[in-house]
């Protein structure tokens, strides 16, 4: 840590505010909980569960404890990954519940992540931009990290309907005065050479990269 800082580098912690995986040390509690918070498997994620986030053993298990120990180990934010839970979750595991009221819980989740952290932590979602229009979300955030607004993996070119409201939501985000982080994937130097140049023209900062990411890849310039 000390060395990135000394290098000049923001560092951030990331963990899942949305879901959990069998092999973090909090899994057997959150499954041991008297709440019931663990739901649907993500199809893609065979390891990995959405939650009932919006619980409060939920907060006292896994969000509280994350927050103070990247504030403790002195990280300067916290990248908070899978907001697009209330997206996923199957809704016959959560009778009353709808796509709108999990979405307002998220949000609620990222307001309390910057009312517990104050000063001491920058937050940063991962994606799900939309949640700017949910009251209070913007305030508590200080950036997003969005993917895939212009190719998604293997070069292919982002041309669905999302990606168009994925993108006016990210500028509605960065039109606010919050930092943009933005990923792409494309291993075709014209592609890269392309989403490099969208960033520019957004005023985002970001990379294009591999889908693994297992290496580290050049900012864009």
């Amino acid at each position: 840590m000390d060395a990135l800082h000394d290098a000049g580098k923001t560092v951030y912690a990331y963990f899942t505010m949305g879901s959990i995986e069998t092999y973090r040390p909090e899994y057997d509690a959150v499954a041991a909980s008297g709440a019931g918070l663990i739901l649907n498997q993500w199809g893609d994620w065979p390891d990995e569960y959405f939650v009932k986030y919006w619980e409060q053993d939920w907060w006292d298990l896994v969000m509280e404890p994350r927050l103070d120990q990247a504030a403790a180990a002195g990280f300067d934010g916290v990248y908070l990954d899978v907001p697009n839970a209330y997206e996923e979750i199957d809704l016959d595991l959560v009778p009353g519940e709808t796509r709108e009221t999990l979405a307002r819980k998220m949000a609620d989740l990222v307001i309390a992540a910057d009312e517990h952290a104050g000063d001491g932590l920058a937050i940063l979602p991962q994606n799900s931009p939309e949640l700017a229009d949910q009251d209070g979300y913007l305030d508590a955030i200080d950036g997003i990290g969005i993917e895939e607004l212009w190719f998604l993996n293997a070069d292919t070119p982002c041309d669905e309907d999302w990606c168009a409201e994925n993108l006016a939501n990210t500028r509605a985000v960065h039109d606010a005065g919050k930092l943009v982080l933005a990923v792409d994937y494309a291993a075709d130097p014209a592609n890269k050479a392309a989403a490099c140049a969208h960033y520019a023209e957004e005023g985002f900062a970001g990379a294009v990269a591999g889908v693994d990411l297992d290496t580290v890849y050049e900012p864009c310039q």
